[in-house]
């Protein structure tokens, strides 16, 4: 005979209970699944990286205030328990920020956390130590020098050099590595001499090294200590190397002229107070352009003083043009409609200047107040490429000769397939390559502006046009190599090479690769192929 075992019914309190319980956690699932849902839509926007990350920190503190209210309410708590949940963050803000400082922002305006007892920077207290100015000669030049920012040319490009994308077999080999003051700039290369701007304590610095060692030759300081938060320590612009001379911009706009044989200054221009020019948010990073015995950089100043040009040989002014405020680019020179110019991307325009007296040509509106970054492109006889970060896009214009000296400027495309926010573009083959924002590496066709593909991760880095290849300086540190096709993208191969975020242009002068961030130096030493060898592999 079988005993039928009853189970005991649940009373009325209980099931209330239960009510209550699963009644409470309905807000709670309500926030969850609408964090998940604002989540999922903010890229659809069109936000650059920056504004994406800021809109999702504040739906998380929204979304965890909501939550940690609800964890206080609920009715089974305790008045203890209550009383400590309460605390709680109390305790974990003030040991965060006891422990934790913001070392700087990514591109994306996401912290970079460091320990406070962390040092800031490298340790470069001795980086004069071993200064050697005995054989130093910036006077011959030759086919592989790199010296100037992007290039012989300004165009990140060096057509006629192709790398071996076999880093498998053959990785690049570093010659050396070191600490370096901190800083944006990167490095201007002639003949076995390279030179960087770095803050060196409370000296921003020019300082010249030997490529092959890494050895410092010479260092020229000013008392400037430029830093920011957000922007960072340190001055932005990269040297220009000219017959034997070096040519700077500091971060509050001072232009020296020094020897490139021993650093001393021969000449110098506080730029911003010559030209009754503010300022930037975050410093002057327009890199000098040396061209027909002028030097030509961009302080926004009013009153026809936003591009101006010294004698190179004198710091004597020569002609000063346009009234926008400057950006963050640099002077390139151009021949469009048959003139000479000067392109300049500033802070609300981009301009076209006569070199022989800075007369405005055209100016064409861009931007919408943010930070203009990326150079200017010369496509051909009158055409011009642009690019901006921060929800801009690009443009591709046209430059038309009209009466009495003037041009005026025709829109042929507008993009938001290619958002160029710290980065420049690079052009091969009629396809425009570049990091779109939030960082991800874009190809469109220069004719229509259509996208061909746009993958790869590789943050607010830079890149390079290396015959058929783009050497990527990753944000993260990496270099990778991805072919230059518009078929498909492929990553050809990818090295750590420094550590931290790098915001800093590569330099490659022959076989020397040189990198550097706001800590670290280094040069690598990379195979070159022939180019028949590298047509016969792409036939």
């Amino acid at each position: 005979m079988s005993t039928q075992r009853n189970e005991p019914r649940p009373d009325r309190r209980t099931t209330l209970r239960r009510l209550r319980q699963i009644r409470a956690g309905v807000p709670l699932l309500t926030m969850l699944i609408s964090t998940a849902v604002f989540f999922a839509l903010q890229p659809m926007v069109g936000w650059d990286g920056g504004r994406l990350f800021v809109a999702r920190a504040i739906t998380v503190a929204i979304a965890g205030t909501v939550v940690f209210a609800w964890m206080v309410w609920l009715p089974w708590w305790s008045r203890a328990v209550r009383r400590g949940l309460a605390i709680a963050p109390l305790v974990a803000i003030m040991l965060g920020v006891g422990l934790v400082r913001v070392r700087g922002l990514s591109g994306n305006l996401v912290p970079i956390l460091a320990w406070r007892w962390s040092a800031d920077s490298a340790d470069v207290s001795n980086v004069a130590a071993n200064g050697n100015t005995a054989d130093v000669d910036l006077t011959t030049t030759s086919a592989d020098d790199y010296p100037q920012f992007l290039g012989p040319r300004r165009d990140a490009a060096l057509p006629d050099v192709e790398l071996s994308g076999d880093w498998h077999a053959r990785p690049p080999k570093l010659l050396w590595k070191r600490p370096i003051g901190a800083g944006w700039s990167a490095f201007a290369v002639v003949g076995p001499f390279a030179v960087t701007q770095e803050q060196l304590g409370e000296q921003e610095s020019v300082v010249c090294y030997r490529v092959l060692t890494g050895e410092v030759c010479w260092v020229h300081g000013d008392p400037i200590d430029y830093e920011s938060v957000v922007a960072g320590s340190g001055p932005r612009a990269t040297p220009t190397i000219v017959g034997g001379r070096v040519y700077t911009v500091g971060a509050t706009g001072l232009l020296n002229c020094l020897d490139g044989a021993t650093g001393k200054l021969i000449w110098q221009r506080h730029t911003l107070e010559d030209n009754h020019a503010q300022p930037n948010e975050w410093g002057a990073s327009c890199s000098p352009l040396v061209t027909d015995g002028l030097v030509v950089v961009s302080p926004g100043g009013t009153d026809g003083r936003s591009l101006v040009a010294y004698d190179a040989d004198s710091g004597e002014p020569v002609w000063h043009g346009g009234d926008d405020l400057s950006g963050y680019s640099s002077p390139t020179l151009a021949n469009l409609a048959g003139v000479k110019q000067v392109l300049i991307v500033n802070g609300l325009s981009v301009t076209g200047h006569d070199l022989r007296d800075g007369r405005l040509l055209w100016d064409y509106r861009w931007g919408y107040g943010e930070p203009n970054v990326s150079q200017p492109v010369p496509i051909d006889e009158n055409r011009v490429l642009i690019s901006s970060g921060y929800g801009v896009g690009a443009a591709l214009l046209e430059i038309v000769p009209v009466d009495d000296g003037q041009f005026a400027v025709r829109t042929i495309w507008k993009s938001l397939n290619l958002k160029s926010k710290f980065s420049n573009v690079v052009l091969r083959d009629g396809f425009i390559y570049g990091l779109d924002d939030p960082g991800i590496l874009a190809c469109v066709e220069l004719k229509t502006g259509r996208r061909k593909w746009k993958r790869g991760r590789y943050g607010h880095g830079q890149i390079m046009l290396v015959g058929r290849t783009i050497l990527v300086q990753a944000e993260n540190g990496d270099l990778a190599l991805v072919e230059a096709t518009p078929n498909r993208p492929h990553e050809l191969a990818r090295i750590p090479a420094l550590d931290d975020k790098t915001w800093n242009n590569p330099a490659l002068a022959g076989n020397h690769l040189l990198i550097r961030n706001d800590q670290q130096a280094a040069c690598y030493e990379v195979e070159l192929t022939s180019r028949d060898a590298d047509d016969e592999k792409h036939s």
